[in-house]
This record gives structure tokens, C-alpha cells and sequence, in this order.
């Protein structure tokens, strides 16, 4: 299998469903978008927050090794045209990395720390792969 190619069309796939639901979102009103949700972050709002968090925890342990992981629940943005504006570029950077990524990189593993302090070691396929 070739990692590559089938990365890359998951960071495709990734933009083109984060555009679709940031345009859902946008036709909230934003007392629907922030009500309180159980396992959801706590609101729309708190879960889109938290998906972006992931990406760029998992980003930065991929281009330069940051281990540790965030608190989860970290509101990176209060409203919500600087998260969508966020999300998109956040994408780009995803999108831009799998685009050409360094030929050893499928060879690594990558050592991190989960959010309760638990230390994990995953090859770079498995790091890369989402979990549902």
C-alpha cells in the first residue's frame, strides 16, 4: 500500500468534510451552536474547538515531536469566524504536509503522551490513521 497517496486523499477528504460542516454550523444561530450538549465537549462550539486542538496536537508531534498533550477541552477560539478561519488554514497545513511528505518519515514512530499523562509510542501509519 502506498501510505502517500492514501494520506493524502484522507487530508483531502478531512478539508472537504470540515468546509461542509463549518457551513452547517455557520446556519446556526449561535444560542443553538453553544447550548450545553453532554459528550460533546460541552457545545458545538467546544467540539469543533476539540477537533482542531487534535489536529494540530497531532501536527506538531509529526513536524517537530511535540510529545505532550493539551488539555482536551481548551476553547482556542470564543467565536466562531476566527475557528472556521482557523480550521481552513489548519487544513492547508495538513493537506500541505501529506502532499510531499519526507521519505523516511512511514519508517518513524512517534512518542507522545496522552492527556492523562500516559506515554504511547505508534508507528507513523497507525499515528496518522484516524480513529472513529
Amino acid at each position: 500500500m502506498n501510505f502517500t497517496i492514501h494520506f493524502q486523499m484522507l487530508a483531502r477528504y478531512n478539508r472537504i468534510a470540515n468546509e461542509r460542516l463549518y457551513a452547517t454550523c455557520a446556519q446556526l444561530h449561535d444560542a443553538e451552536y453553544r447550548k450545553q450538549r453532554p459528550g460533546s465537549f460541552g457545545s458545538i462550539h467546544g467540539l469543533l474547538n476539540h477537533i482542531l486542538l487534535g489536529d494540530r496536537r497531532w501536527m506538531g508531534l509529526f513536524e517537530n515531536g511535540q510529545r505532550v498533550t493539551p488539555p482536551l477541552n481548551q476553547i482556542l477560539y470564543d467565536d466562531f469566524a476566527s475557528l472556521r478561519s482557523a480550521r481552513a488554514r489548519e487544513d492547508v497545513r495538513i493537506e500541505s504536509f501529506f502532499s510531499d511528505p519526507d521519505v523516511a518519515f512511514w519508517g518513524r514512530s512517534f512518542q507522545y503522551t496522552n492527556n492523562q499523562g500516559k506515554d504511547y509510542v505508534e508507528t507513523a501509519h497507525v499515528a496518522c490513521s484516524p480513529s472513529f
